[in-house]
């Protein structure tokens, strides 16, 4: 199946290396990833600005590609002059594509320090306030709901909420339910949201951390799943057969279904994308 037939095709996000051969070793990851031909890069963004230094050199690091680049942008712990300060600094870049989130506290940080805008709607419709359609906005989506929701339903409500504020597409919290992410498109149709909603993608490569990346935002790893990748012990090329055989049935399921394209959490690795990626293609 070829990602031509699906509108936005594929992404892929990076996190800004902290270290100079983290930072070559992501030009490598690019060219890599460039020659599948994604519609945007994105590029994560720190609590409060942590990484605001790191994320701005990244970009311009993969804008070298001559692909598109989405900066995340998050309000927690931001004033709207800085974000005003950081917008204007984007478009001077020609960057005209950013993913808005409402982000998390830096650590330490109490309820003085949440800044000026609160959430992720309010950040759409600052953005849209000062810079009109200039930017493609990409928003999150949680098919099984934000860790810090009282309910399913609030949670579709105020997802539906930041995409009627302004923004274009959604992309969502990596899962490995299907139905879970049918079932949150479906609803979300239901309250009016149009937008694209196309599926997060994570990888799996290494148990440890994807046991501690999902309990930290709440996506659910399968029972069946946890009980197979437990069982490799420390078989890394067991767990990483394991991992493309489970993510491409995933993706190849996704995309029958009318998924409109898909979104890769690299961990600013491309060999396991690219596999995955072949296995769905070929």
């Amino acid at each position: 199946m070829s990602t031509q037939e699906h509108p936005l095709g594929i992404s892929f996000e990076f996190f800004p290396p902290n270290t100079d051969a983290g930072r070559e070793k992501l030009l490598g990851v690019r060219d890599a990833l460039a020659e599948r031909a994604p519609r945007f890069f994105s590029v994560t963004y720190g609590a409060g600005g942590s990484t605001q230094a790191r994320t701005l050199d990244t970009v311009r690091r993969v804008r070298e590609s001559g692909f598109t680049t989405a900066p995340h942008l998050s309000c927690i712990g931001s004033d709207k002059g800085a974000l005003r300060e950081l917008l204007a600094h984007y478009r001077e870049d020609g960057i005209d594509s950013l993913v808005a989130l409402r982000g998390d506290l830096p650590s330490g940080m109490g309820g003085s320090g949440v800044g000026q805008l609160r959430y992720a709607n309010e950040l759409v419709e600052f953005i849209r306030e000062e810079t009109g359609d200039h930017f493609e906005i990409a928003v999150a989506a949680y098919p099984e709901s934000h860790p810090q929701a009282p309910n399913f339903e609030r949670d579709l409500e105020n997802f539906a909420r930041k995409v009627k504020a302004g923004a274009n597409l959604a992309i969502t919290q990596y899962f490995f339910s299907a139905e879970a992410y049918f079932h949150f498109v479906e609803r979300a149709r239901a309250l009016g949201v149009e937008a694209p909603i196309v599926p997060g993608i994570m990888p799996i490569t290494n148990y440890a951390k994807l046991a501690r990346f999902s309990d930290a935002c709440g996506a659910e790893i399968p029972r069946w799943i946890r009980k197979q990748l437990e069982a490799y012990g420390d078989d890394g090329e067991a767990i990483a057969a394991f991992g493309e055989e489970v993510i491409s049935r995933l993706c190849q399921r996704l995309l029958d279904g009318g998924a409109p394209g898909l979104h890769f959490y690299t961990l600013n690795q491309a060999t396991p994308c690219l596999r995955i990626l072949d296995n769905i293609t070929g």
